[in-house]
């Protein structure tokens, strides 16, 4: 049927209304609902316009600097992360998704409370414990989407939630910085909007539908928590990891991957964490910084790069040596990026070759997560990848006691040095099995 007849028929023949509408054909589908729901969840928790500017703002009116933001308040964030996450992971799927979404919103309500009227480092260490359960209970919300919705819908929920998050982000960028450079607020006052959103994303998350089965704990009892689902069920449910993570991991091409996607992600939130400190530490005299700018550009560039590695096909990947390469070259041109952050003399070079690495960042991830996926069975992804942040942040926990709370406790550019040779140490490792693989088939040949 042409628009227009359509659109004659809806406004004149009310029998014409009253069978689509039993057909169902004016209800907005199921999934496309909930897809809206949780993308609004999303966006809301995403808008923050005071993170750009969170170092800034506790050394200029918490009267900490910037030594024990690096070394005392920011890496309990990645300790308290890292225990969290274990057992969240495990009881996201026990509890049914919507109950860790709701303590998100709350912890996250809590964490811009708190920043606002705590003055202390103790009272800053304890909203990085609270920032720890604001992380692990994201997974929550990353795996709802795929509980609730048909494997058909995927992709589409997919891009849809990451959509949103991108947004939000954007507009916190983009505001921040107009706002600071603008001088209508300061960084306490951007705080303020940051709570207000977060506050609406916490009463926004009560409206997110339940999920009535899950993958583990939850396949056959509709959630209802008997006698019979605490004693055998359970047990079953551990069974069933145990196989999906030894199928899993028997693949040498989601080992391949995964290696990559821990080392990576680990070191990603490592500089994404304490940028603001490398910052600082190149030139504090500024009365105006871009860190708002610089975010919505990594933001936007980002979202391009993603959307790129997610529409090439790169079929050549199923070869090993082919994806040895391609691993070589993404872990090489991220380190050199780390690096050259590192030993920038000026303020406008940091901030370029950081978009850069962010950028190759989101079009390596976005790869490795595809290549992974391809080679999952059904119902473990969730598993796979959730184990996989679990080493990420058990490599960024001793990291961070080595590198910046204890151990060596280097300064800042030495610190990014330390994460940008770890890549080229990572594409050195790709490239020694490249050689061993090479040099398997050559000797099988003859």
């Amino acid at each position: 049927m042409k628009p227009l007849q359509f659109i004659s028929r809806c406004l004149f023949d009310k029998s014409y209304i009253t069978r689509r509408r039993r057909e169902g054909s004016f209800k907005m589908q199921d999934y496309l609902k909930i897809s809206l729901i949780l993308s609004t969840f999303g966006l809301l928790k995403e808008t923050r316009p005071s993170e750009s500017f969170i170092a800034d703002f506790i050394v200029d009116f918490k009267n900490i600097t910037a030594e024990q933001i690096n070394q005392d308040i920011f890496p309990i964030g990645t300790y308290s992360y890292l225990v969290q996450l274990i057992i969240i992971f495990l009881v996201t799927d026990m509890l049914r998704y919507k109950p860790l979404i709701i303590l998100l919103g709350a912890s996250g309500v809590t964490i811009w409370s708190m920043l606002l009227w705590t003055n202390s480092v103790l009272g800053l260490q304890f909203v990085e414990v609270i920032y720890g359960t604001y992380c692990a209970t994201e997974i929550a919300y990353y795996s709802y989407i795929y509980a609730k919705t048909e494997r058909e819908h995927y992709q589409a929920v997919t891009s849809h939630t990451r959509a949103a998050i991108l947004v939000g982000r954007f507009v916190a960028g983009v505001s921040s910085q107009l706002l600071v450079f603008f001088h209508v607020m300061n960084y306490r006052q951007l705080n303020y909007l940051t709570l207000i959103t977060q506050i609406l994303a916490f009463v926004w998350a009560f409206f997110i539908p339940r999920v009535e089965t899950s993958t583990y704990f939850n396949r056959n009892t509709g959630g209802k928590w008997s006698e019979t689902f605490r004693r055998s069920q359970i047990l079953e449910a551990f069974n069933l990891i145990w196989n999906h993570f030894r199928t899993s991991y028997a693949n040498k091409v989601v080992v391949l991957w995964s290696i990559y996607y821990a080392v990576v992600l680990c070191f990603n939130i490592q500089i994404t964490a304490y940028i603001q400190i490398l910052w600082m530490s190149i030139d504090d005299s500024q009365e105006v910084i871009y860190n708002g700018a610089v975010d919505a550009i990594l933001t936007l560039l980002g979202a391009c790069f993603a959307i790129l590695a997610g529409k090439i096909h790169i079929n050549f990947l199923k070869k090993s040596m082919h994806s040895l390469l391609v691993l070589i070259l993404m872990s090489s041109v991220q380190g050199v990026f780390v690096v050259l952050a590192a030993n920038s003399q000026t303020l406008l070079a940091c901030y370029i070759f950081y978009i850069c690495f962010g950028a190759s960042y989101a079009f390596g991830i976005t790869i490795c997560a595809t290549e992974i996926a391809k080679n999952l069975a059904e119902d473990t992804f969730g598993l796979v990848f959730g184990f996989n942040t679990l080493i990420a942040l058990t490599l960024q926990t001793a990291v961070t006691l080595s590198v910046v709370s204890y151990g060596f406790q280097l300064s800042p550019s030495g610190q990014y040095q330390v994460y940008g040779y770890a890549y080229v140490v990572l594409a050195a490792v790709y490239l020694v099995t490249l050689f061993v693989d090479i040099m398997r088939r050559s000797i099988r040949r003859v």
